[in-house]
């Protein structure tokens, strides 16, 4: 048996894993909230960004956390394309589940046909993301706390679901991502404890590439797609605000209704009588004498 190390470099991995949690979780409930006041393109776009930000998240928090994995008497390399493919995998299911909130009609059922798939892909890509581990001996998971995993995944994941439908403040959909946070750094590390490692010594090369070769620099790759999506987010107005903002500018809007603008064909009084075009408004500097009938006009 070998001895399994889940936090080699202290408390660094588990905080910082917890955190892109967290950042993924805000940032796919606050998309959700926008998909969900929006129709059309809009709320298709506002919940693909949501699926990319709740994958991604859970994904970078699941590999920052295996910085920290380690096993005595054997190294460690990581499948390439099993990583990716479990990246994939994070992505769809939750975009399966956030689709089903944003479109289905029945709230409750779309509810728990969201949670049970977006839970169930969480804990697919967890375990897909470690048979992606390459190492000399055999990995071993106790089922029970398997199933616990799933279980916890699966609960996270609904709670999180029913919090974009029923949390609009942004200081509540903070709190639940603090919480949905620490849901899915529980089912994590409950699938972790479920591990167990025959090393078979050996000193044939590994396929695969080390942590960091490939994990580190994805992770910060995703993790900076976060952030800036988050800033993006941050920055865009909401429907509110854009209602606002359009009801704002109707008030400052000239009317132009309200502008005298003669019709065609429309003639003056006078000119009409005199067959005579209008005589010019008078200079502001002062007065310009203008007779006042025609007969005078002759006169002088």
């Amino acid at each position: 048996m070998g001895h399994l190390d889940h936090a080699a470099y202290g408390w660094l991995t588990p905080v910082l894993s917890y955190a892109m949690a967290c950042i993924g979780a805000a940032l796919g409930l606050r998309c959700t909230v926008r998909a969900l006041d929006t129709t059309g393109r809009s709320r298709r776009n506002w919940l693909l960004t949501a699926a990319s930000a709740i994958g991604t998240g859970i994904w970078t928090m699941h590999f920052v956390a295996m910085l920290g994995f380690g096993v005595t008497g054997t190294d460690i390399r990581y499948d390439v394309p099993l990583t990716l493919l479990s990246l994939l995998v994070a992505m769809g299911v939750t975009g399966a589940g956030v689709f089903a909130v944003g479109y289905g009609r029945d709230r409750l059922r779309s509810l728990l046909i969201g949670g049970l798939t977006t839970g169930v892909g969480v804990a697919s890509m967890h375990y897909l993301g470690m048979a992606a581990l390459n190492l000399h001996g055999r990995v071993h998971y106790d089922p029970l706390l398997v199933v616990l995993s799933v279980v916890i995944a699966v609960v996270a994941a609904t709670a999180a679901l029913w919090a974009a439908l029923n949390i609009h403040a942004p200081a509540a959909v903070a709190l639940a991502s603090l919480v949905m946070g620490a849901a899915v750094s529980s089912m994590h590390y409950t699938g972790m404890f479920a591990v167990d490692v025959t090393v078979t010594p050996s000193a044939a090369p590994l396929p695969g590439a080390t942590v960091m070769q490939f994990i580190f620099p994805l992770a910060v790759g995703l993790g900076s797609y976060l952030f800036i999506t988050s800033a993006f987010v941050a920055l865009s107005p909401t429907a509110g605000e854009r209602a606002a903002y359009a009801f704002a500018e109707r008030l400052t809007e000239p009317d132009e209704r309200a502008v005298d603008v003669a019709p065609p064909g429309f003639r003056p009084a006078r000119e009409a009588r005199t067959g005579r075009p209008a005589a010019p408004a008078a200079h502001p500097t002062g007065p310009v004498h203008r007779p006042s009938h025609p007969h005078d006009a002759r006169a002088h």
